[in-house]
């Protein structure tokens, strides 16, 4: 089975610096049930690096040594890479509004390298080749590079919120902007995978400052996106961390119901697939059924893969989890949960789950949360809880309901609905 994503250029709106970034193209989504071949949030990054050739002008190598001119005054950026710089604070991407939309909706505010540096000249934060980390690039039209970095502003204090803010820009949650994009828009999307690449990166830095092996200073190489350690008798090089995740939907042997969970974090009436961190020395398929086994008592026997998730919403600790999702077939059924672990687990009908997927009104809390960033960005923000937005349709709460087309979970769920897991699986008992 093979997946193909197509990609093309298309402008995107900045109001600091209009720039043209290639957007991800997905196929139509026109109802509530997730379409399994749809690109996942956070997925599908239209700028990220495709391994240039170290002479190519927009490769790594080439950007840094045009940085390092530009850094010195040695060249103008007009007769150099375009480039575009992306900040972030305490692990907030820098947003704004966009203007003249019928509808709130947001997108990255990329500041040029000389309103970046204008911005920055009187902070804490010293623009250099150890502050700026390589996102990816793109072409503008014959021979005209865009470069795309991301920097971490987060010791510039107060003031630079003040002055940014006065340009309608804002640094917001990245899974407020997850919860605000809408995942019918190609381009909205593509600026969220865009921000949740630039956080895992800047995270990781932030998290790798020293080398685990001789206690060295670690130092940026390759436009941030290794480091290695500066001490001469070991320069051991460090490559950004990912952390694997296994979720799972677990699925009864007579294919009419399906395993959820709660746990306490969630918010009331919340319910989704279990999920857990792979250890060392185990298979993909090995965790499913272990984390299964450890947090309901339930043993799973056939394990189907159905797809990943880039997930850099979690904590700064874990600043690039990769959601691993799979169907698991029990084969047994009397729960048994771990009370440390999970809140409840119970065994829930087709019928249920499909209600749940048709009451939760995923679009009035993207809305929503839409709204919150437009009024964010123009310096008035609202308390308002996101998650009461959820599943409410005539005054009416729903009995459950599952989180939305953003996370992998909600794919997972809804593909069993739809009937596209037993297709999954009937292919893979037949390889």
């Amino acid at each position: 089975m093979i997946f193909l994503l197509s990609f093309t250029n298309s402008a995107a709106t900045h109001l600091v610096s209009l720039s043209k970034i290639p957007i991800l193209r997905t196929p139509p989504f026109s109802t509530m049930s997730t379409n399994f071949f749809r690109s996942h949030a956070f997925a599908g990054n239209p700028i990220k690096l495709r391994t240039p050739k170290p002479t190519d002008p927009f490769s790594p190598a080439s950007a840094l040594k045009t940085l390092k001119d530009l850094l010195l005054g040695n060249t103008h950026e007009p007769h150099s890479p375009n480039f575009k710089i992306l900040p972030f604070r305490k692990g907030r991407p820098l947003a704004g509004s966009v203007r003249g939309s019928n509808e709130p909706n947001w997108h990255l505010a990329w500041l040029s390298f000389g309103d970046c540096k204008a911005f920055l000249e009187n902070s804490e934060v010293n623009l250099s080749e150890d502050s700026l980390v390589y996102l990816g690039s793109d072409s503008e039209g014959d021979r005209v590079y865009v470069v795309y970095w991301g920097i971490d502003v987060t010791e510039a204090g107060s003031g630079l919120v003040k002055e940014l803010g006065g340009k309608q820009f804002c640094f917001v949650e990245l899974r407020t902007l997850m919860v605000a994009t809408d995942w019918e828009n190609a381009s909205a999307m593509g600026q969220l995978a865009i921000a949740g690449h630039a956080r895992s990166l800047l995270e990781w830095h932030t998290v790798s400052r020293f080398c685990g092996f001789c206690g060295g200073k670690n130092i940026l190489i390759d436009a941030g996106r290794r480091k290695q350690c500066s001490n001469e008798l070991c320069k051991k090089k460090y490559y950004p961390r990912v952390d694997p995740v296994v979720i799972m939907l677990v699925i009864d042997k007579e294919n009419d119901r399906v395993l959820l969970s709660r746990q306490s974090r969630f918010v009331p009436r919340m319910w989704s697939c279990l999920a857990g961190f792979m250890e060392p020395g185990e298979s993909l398929e090995e965790a499913v059924r272990r984390e299964t086994w450890e947090e309901t008592g339930i043993e799973v026997g056939q394990v189907v893969y159905h797809s990943s998730q880039p997930w850099p919403v979690g904590p700064s600790s874990m600043p690039c989890q990769l959601m691993v999702g799979f169907f698991g077939y029990a084969k047994s059924l009397d729960i048994n949960v771990d009370k440390e672990e999970l809140e409840d687990a119970k065994w829930h009908s087709r019928e249920d789950v499909k209600k749940a997927l048709t009451i939760a009104e995923y679009k009035k809390a993207q809305r929503t949360a839409a709204s919150k960033v437009d009024q964010m960005c123009k310096g008035v923000e609202r308390g308002q809880s996101l998650s009461s937005d959820f599943n409410v349709e005539s005054g009416e709460l729903a009995p459950m309901f599952i989180p939305g087309p953003f996370a992998i979970a909600n794919h997972l769920i809804s593909s069993w609905v739809n009937g596209v897991e037993a297709q999954l699986a009937s292919s893979f008992s037949n390889l």
